[in-house]
């Protein structure tokens, strides 16, 4: 088992910036691959970045490209999303997963994952 909790989440206005965190703890957080994901109001959830075990591959949707950074401490069992340049569209609640993919993979789709967070609100205010 794996426990996710993600932080950091808020209100901020459009252009501004946020830097969500998601804290595992479990079983060994370098062991997975690890996303971020997100829901807004009457959509469905989508994914936003995705790293390997390493840190070493990351991948972006393309909505978040350039604006948004994924990273990873694996010693401190801890996920980041650094996300600049926020719009109103972003506004949605994030969450944090877990993925235990062989190799040096940063899977895209929500059913390589095993492990949710049970999300933080971000609100970007126009």
């Amino acid at each position: 088992q794996v426990q996710l909790v993600e932080s950091g989440g808020g209100l901020v206005q459009a252009g501004g910036s946020l830097r969500l965190a998601c804290a595992a703890s479990g079983r060994t957080f370098s062991w997975f691959a690890m996303g971020w994901f997100r829901q807004a109001p009457g959509k469905e959830r989508e994914f936003v970045a995705s790293i390997s075990w390493s840190g070493g591959t990351t991948t972006y949707a393309d909505s978040v490209k350039g604006r948004f950074t994924i990273s990873r401490d694996n010693a401190k069992n801890t996920m980041y999303l650094q996300m600049n340049s926020l719009k109103p569209e972003d506004t949605a609640v994030y969450y944090c997963a877990a993925s235990p993919t062989a190799g040096g993979g940063a899977p895209r789709f929500s059913s390589a994952y095993n492990y949710w967070g049970q999300g933080t609100q971000v609100t970007v205010s126009s």
